[in-house]
């Protein structure tokens, strides 16, 4: 059997094994929305525009667009494996197949790290808009004041991660249907807001007429755009949740990649498009409803809302963003569910993981060990310190750097020995992966250099060390651990008999 890649055909990968996963249930549509939802834009711009504009003014506009490069890039090797080898392992079975087995274990649980983080996250910041919410239409501020109670958060926490998690272990159909709705209606209240904000900027006390000088990296000092940047590529992170769902999707080896690559342009045109009508309306002042406003900085919606919007329509932009964060929890079920069942499929994983529900076609095991696993996480570390849980957050931009750009080098070492076949192959199966494998390593560096100090994310430290640095080092040098207790038990995916280091083989037709 053969599959084709740009022109030429190549040998089926004889190694990747079916999972069991429900068959040709994700089209091109669903697969960008899936993507777009895991992204959360609503949530994802009320919480970085204030942290980008603090730090980098006027500019957040170049910021988004220099985090989207290397993420851009990093989509062209997503899609290029994927063409060759459709497993929903992703990162984990493509860094394998070009780097051997314990770089590839290393890249999936980076994957997995990154995933159930931001599930106790997701769900976090859900609890809070949803309390706020309520408050605001009841004018009770007792209510809205109900997330800061440690019980009641943890509590409600949790069973929204429940909710979650039975979503997902229904299926993907299940998923992919309530997205639809969550997704297209945060989307359009985005653009709503923006567009409104934009005609209202001439009116605002605080706004600044635009100007294309907030899409030059001019006058910005290296320090503030890698901090910006580093922001910037957290905020695009997610997409390659198109990619996980291969085994599921129409015409597998080209639906995923696609989908992937334009959700990622979607993603950014919105981001541009908000944070233009919000420096617009806005201002960057740190007085008022200025972004850089401490006060506000955290949750920009909830100061620019209500001005823009008017009474009661403002709500909507609070719905946007719990929409937002709803849509995100469900989907961050996928890339974490089916890395654990690849893994497992492989013997990288202990058996259980790779169980498939019968009748929904799920990796029953595998969501419900994640929905425990966030929701056991952030209930300890929202009991024992908020700080922790602040640091654990700033750590995933470490994270989510180690494997998209392992994942990307892996795509031009997996090609590398027929980049020079066509300017086509060159560009999608070498260069552009290359390239932004070298980014995203630039940026892992840095933000290892600035997390080591203890000023950096909540001031926490121990011995010196900033605590961000010692939660994102230490849990994947915690994963070595688990790789080498999984090399004792079952040495058979180390040794390379269950999943093989290769390069594609292509097929001559006669």
């Amino acid at each position: 059997m053969s599959i084709e890649s740009n022109g030429p055909k190549y040998e089926t990968e004889e190694d990747l094994k079916t999972k069991g996963l429900s068959k040709n249930s994700v089209g091109l549509l669903g697969g960008i929305i899936l993507a777009i939802s895991c992204v959360a834009p609503a949530y994802t711009l009320t919480a970085t525009i204030g942290l980008l504009g603090t730090d980098d003014g006027t500019k957040i506009p170049v910021i988004f667009i220099a985090g989207f490069i290397p993420m851009f890039f990093a989509a062209f090797a997503y899609r290029e494996m994927n063409k060759v080898a459709p497993d929903c392992g992703t990162s984990f079975t493509w860094t394998t197949k070009a780097f051997g087995p314990y770089i590839g274990w290393l890249g999936g649980w980076a994957a997995i790290l990154a995933t159930v983080i931001v599930l106790s996250n997701l769900a976090g910041v859900a609890v809070q808009f949803v309390y706020q919410f309520i408050g605001d239409i009841i004018n009770n501020p007792t209510v809205t004041d109900l997330w800061t109670n440690r019980l009641v958060n943890v509590v409600t926490c949790v069973v929204f991660l429940a909710i979650a998690t039975y979503i997902a272990y229904r299926g993907i159909t299940t998923t992919e249907r309530f997205q639809y709705i969550l997704v297209g209606f945060q989307m359009i209240v985005l653009v709503i807001f923006g567009i409104a904000a934009i005609m209202q900027s001439s009116s605002s006390e605080t706004g600044l007429a635009f100007s294309w000088d907030w899409f030059s990296p001019a006058g910005m000092t290296l320090s503030a755009f890698i901090a910006g940047l580093s922001g910037s590529i957290f905020a695009f992170w997610g997409w390659d949740s198109a990619l996980t769902v291969n085994e599921e999707s129409k015409d597998s080896s080209k639906t995923p990649g696609r989908a992937a690559v334009l959700a990622v342009i979607s993603i950014l045109l919105t981001y541009l498009l908000v944070s233009i009508a919000v420096i617009m309306y806005a201002g960057v002042g740190d007085t008022g409803i200025g972004i850089s406003n401490e006060e506000t900085a955290d949750n920009v919606f909830g100061a620019v809302a209500e001005p823009v919007l008017g009474d009661p329509w403002y709500l909507f932009l609070f719905l946007a963003v719990i929409a937002s964060s709803a849509a995100s929890l469900i989907t961050t079920f996928l890339p974490t569910s089916r890395t654990l069942l690849a893994m497992s499929t492989y013997k990288a994983m202990p058996a259980k993981f790779s169980r498939i529900h019968p009748k929904y076609l799920t990796p029953s095991y595998a969501t419900v060990a994640a929905g425990i696993g966030a929701a056991g996480f952030y209930t300890f570390l929202t009991f024992t310190s908020e700080r922790v849980l602040l640091d654990t957050i700033y750590s995933i931009g470490i994270m989510i750097c180690f494997y998209y750009g392992l994942t990307a080098f892996a795509c031009a070492w997996y090609f590398r020995k027929e980049m020079f076949n066509s300017v086509s192959a060159f560009t999608f199966k070498f260069l552009l992966p290359f390239l932004g494998g070298v980014g995203l390593v630039i940026v892992f560096i840095i933000t290892l250099r600035d997390s080591y100090s203890p000023d950096y994310g909540s001031g926490a430290s121990i011995a010196g060390i900033g605590m961000v640095f010692i939660l994102g080092v230490g849990l994947i040098l915690f994963g070595i651990v688990l790789m080498v207790a999984m090399r004792i038990k079952d040495p058979s995916f180390f040794r390379g008999e269950t999943l093989m280091r290769d390069t594609p083989a292509l097929v001559v037709d006669e």
